[in-house]
Order: structure tokens, then C-alpha cells, then sequence
């Protein structure tokens, strides 16, 4: 029987080839910076998303590049330096990875662990006077988190959480939409983010492991959706009510919870929906409800594929795809024009921080039945994506 796919085996489905092929044919054709001048990237963990995404984007980003590989399997590490034209001096085990601050080649970090152990390798990172590109959610507790906000700030390096979204053209396209309220106030989100997990695939475990992920399906899954329903207002949302359903029959679920749905109330007036589960159809989507019509994104997070649906008078606009782009190039030139000085910080840690804030509440209200969960705390975006990522040059 086959396996069914992880989070990254589905968001990186749906036709991605395709649509890749022609975003790494135009970005390789345009000019890039010199070998000598890109920032290098340290890949921390070898696993899918590195080998199948992270790797081979460096190989076409206009300013990074890759410049060292970290794993606890000394062969695989040796093996992928080799295939990637890497010297056997830019192989580091976990054991070892203080050396890397000796290592000039290496101005970047970026950590792709299971997220329980995304804080001991930031801070040992800024430690070693790196600046960090890490997964999300960006660790699994809000103390980790604020640590790793702390190493940042007393290293005097930059620690940005991996929202691809961030970048990705079809996104950027919706909340520039949204901001010039083309189709009127915002009045409702719905997003939906969720999948089948499988205790057969080794990377879902850790992720049913609740010391591990910190969250299963919320965590891995349903932050997608609680980050784009902030970017997509740029607001951050006053009180939330969430309710969860868990099948502890289930093997899967034995420490973490299984469908959980939740309302989050904004200033504006706005209502957000979201929804994630690691037992039903896989799905990555959002609908904005406005005044005149409605935006359909579907898929909105998928690596490649992604497609916009404009409905209007009742009529729906033929699909809008997704610009061709490797949004994980686009993501680490980010990274990399941040530490030249050249772009401002867009994904914070305090982003990330924010996001584990509020999927805590999320938990709490959940544990309580729906009682609602008080969340202005205070945090207000310093960059907004759609006001400064131009995807041209991204």
C-alpha cells in the first residue's frame, strides 16, 4: 500500500515540475553575482525538503549560494557535498558544528530540523557569529523562541523564519488586492490546511510526536493558515475561539490533537476562519470574502501549481496560475540581500514568535470548549510583505 504523502510530499505536488522547469530556465538566464560574491548557505539536516527543494534552489539564486552541509549521517553529508561540488572540509556532524565558526565560507544558517531541535542549533549558530534562516514554526515552545529572538539580538545577527509565503508571487498578488480593496472590504477568511499523516513515513512521526513538533497538525499544517490570515490583512488578531475533535483511538494521535478549527476576530471587523487536520482530504487553501466578490486561492501554499480564482457578480474568472518561480531561491536571495544590507528584515523571528502565541491560544481555547482567548498583545508587523517584495526581482 502506498504511503500517503507528508506535508512537503503534497505541497510540493500538483504539477511542481512543470512549473518550476520554466522559473529555473529564466532565473539561471538572468544575471547573477559572481560565485565569490554570494552569501553561502549552511544546510542544517538532510532530509526531504533540503535534498528536493533547498539544494537545488541554491543552484539558481541570483545571490546565495550553497556553502556547507551539517548531518548527523556522515555518509549521506559526504555523499551530498560530492554531488554538489562541495570540499570534504564543508561536511559538519552535529557533533562538530561549532567548528563553523571558523568557516568564512559560511555567512547563513539554515536550519530544516524537526522543531524541537530548531532553538539548541539557532543559537549555537549565532553563537558561532552566523545569521539563521530557520523552518517554521520556529521552535516548540514559546521560551525556545524567545531565546532564539535573544541569541539574534546579542549576536548582532539576523534570525528571519522561513515564510515562503512571504515571496511567492501568487500571495503577494492577493494582498495587494486586498490592500487597495479592489473588491471592497474584507468581511471573512476560510483557510484550510491538512493532509493525511502516515506513521509509516519516519518524518511524519516526529511530527505525531508532541515533544517533537510541539503542535502535530496545527503546528505543521494549520500555521500556514494562521500566518496568511494575518499577511493576507496585515492585522493581528484581538481573541480567538477554537474547538478541536481527536480520535484517541487513532495510533496517530496519541499525543497530539487531530482536526481543530478556529474563529479569530480582528480589529477591522474581519472574521478568519482556519482549519487543519492530519486526517482528512490534503488541502492547502484560503478564500477572502470581500464586499464585491471573492478570492480563491486553491492551492494558495504549494510549492509550485498554485492557482488564484476571482469571483465576481457571481461569475467566476478563469483561474489565474501562479508566475512560474522557485520560491525557495526567492526566499534565501531574500536572506541574503538582508545581510548585504540591501532588503529589510520581512520574516522576523518576532513573526514566528507571534504565530507560536497564537496557536497557544488556539490549544488553550480548544482545552476549554471554545471559551474565547484574549490575543491583542501588543505585536504589530514592522514590514509589510505586499509593500516591499517585488517578485521581478525576487
Amino acid at each position: 500500500m502506498p504511503s500517503r504523502p507528508s506535508r512537503r510530499d503534497l505541497i510540493a505536488a500538483a504539477g511542481v515540475a512543470a512549473a518550476l522547469a520554466p522559473a529555473a530556465k529564466a532565473q539561471a538566464q538572468e544575471p547573477a553575482m559572481p560565485a565569490s560574491d554570494k552569501i553561502g548557505f549552511a544546510i542544517v539536516g538532510l532530509g526531504k525538503l533540503s535534498l528536493n527543494q533547498l539544494i537545488p534552489a541554491l543552484k539558481i539564486a541570483k545571490g546565495a549560494r550553497l556553502a556547507a552541509v551539517v548531518s548527523g549521517h556522515p555518509d549521506k553529508a559526504k555523499r551530498v557535498a560530492a554531488e554538489n561540488g562541495l570540499p570534504a572540509d564543508a561536511v559538519y556532524g552535529y557533533d562538530d558544528y561549532d567548528r563553523i565558526a571558523k568557516d568564512p565560507r559560511i555567512q547563513v544558517v539554515y536550519i530544516v530540523l524537526p522543531n524541537s531541535m530548531h532553538a539548541e542549533h539557532t543559537i549555537k549558530a549565532f553563537k558561532a557569529g552566523k545569521h539563521v534562516l530557520c523552518e517554521k514554526p520556529m521552535a516548540t515552545t514559546l521560551a525556545d523562541a524567545e531565546a532564539m529572538i535573544a541569541a539574534a539580538k546579542a549576536a548582532d545577527r539576523h534570525l528571519m523564519i522561513a515564510y515562503r509565503c512571504h515571496y511567492e508571487a501568487q500571495n503577494l498578488d492577493v494582498m495587494r488586492r486586498l490592500r487597495t480593496r479592489s473588491m471592497g472590504k474584507v468581511r471573512q477568511i476560510n483557510t484550510t490546511m491538512g493532509r493525511q499523516a502516515d506513521l509509516s513515513d519516519p518524518s511524519d512521526v516526529w511530527r505525531l510526536d508532541g515533544k517533537m513538533s510541539g503542535g502535530g497538525a496545527l503546528g505543521d499544517m494549520g500555521v500556514y493558515g494562521v500566518n496568511a490570515a494575518r499577511y493576507l490583512l496585515n492585522e493581528e488578531p484581538v481573541a480567538v475561539q477554537a474547538w478541536a475533535q481527536t480520535d484517541r483511538s487513532d495510533p496517530r494521535f496519541k499525543e497530539t490533537e487531530d482536526l481543530i478549527n478556529w474563529q479569530f476576530r480582528f480589529p477591522s471587523g474581519v472574521i478568519a476562519n482556519g482549519s487543519t487536520s492530519f486526517a482528512y482530504a490534503p488541502t492547502m487553501a484560503f478564500e477572502v470574502i470581500c464586499e464585491q466578490g471573492r478570492l480563491v486561492a486553491d492551492p494558495a501554499a504549494f510549492y509550485g501549481g498554485n492557482r488564484l480564482t476571482v469571483v465576481k457578480g457571481g461569475q467566476a474568472l478563469p483561474p489565474v496560475p501562479a508566475p512560474a518561480g522557485d520560491q525557495f531561491a526567492r526566499e534565501m536571495d531574500w536572506m541574503a540581500d538582508v545581510v548585504r544590507g540591501k532588503a529589510p528584515m520581512v520574516s522576523p523571528g518576532e513573526e514566528g514568535l507571534q504565530d507560536m502565541r497564537l496557536m497557544q491560544a488556539i490549544l488553550e481555547s480548544a482545552a476549554k470548549d471554545g471559551a474565547t482567548v484574549k490575543t491583542d498583545w501588543g505585536y504589530r508587523r514592522a514590514v509589510d510583505p505586499a509593500g516591499v517584495v517585488d517578485v521581478a526581482k525576487t
